[in-house]
């Protein structure tokens, strides 16, 4: 449910900036690049994927975005953020350096 609300929250904000829809479809899974931390190992990989899979930091851009006034800097915050409760909404939670598929919120 978590991740549900924050994606579909997400979304509300960015359709209420009038952002580009073809940009929230082209940068939605870039996010996951951070999943090339594992080509070290799984301990690198968990910490860098967990950095960029949190919500701390896409929060933290979102709140300097709109301080700064800055449209293009809100629309990736919102477009990661969105992509961050996505995840959660599909099951897929932050890792442990355990392995790729040891997550806190189930074994995938």
């Amino acid at each position: 449910m978590e991740g549900a609300f924050v994606f579909l929250a997400s979304l509300y904000f960015y359709q209420q900036n009038d952002f580009s829809w073809l940009a929230f479809v082209f940068l939605l899974l870039i996010f996951d690049i951070s999943m090339l931390g594992y080509l070290v190992n799984e301990r690198v990989g968990a910490v860098v994927y967990n950095l960029s899979h949190s919500y701390v930091l896409p929060l933290l851009l979102i709140v300097a975005a709109i301080a700064a006034s800055l449209d293009g800097l809100l629309m990736i915050s919102l477009i990661w953020m969105a992509h961050n409760g996505m995840d959660r909404m599909f099951g897929y939670g932050l890792k442990y350096p355990t392995g790729f598929k040891d997550t806190h919120l189930q074994r995938i």
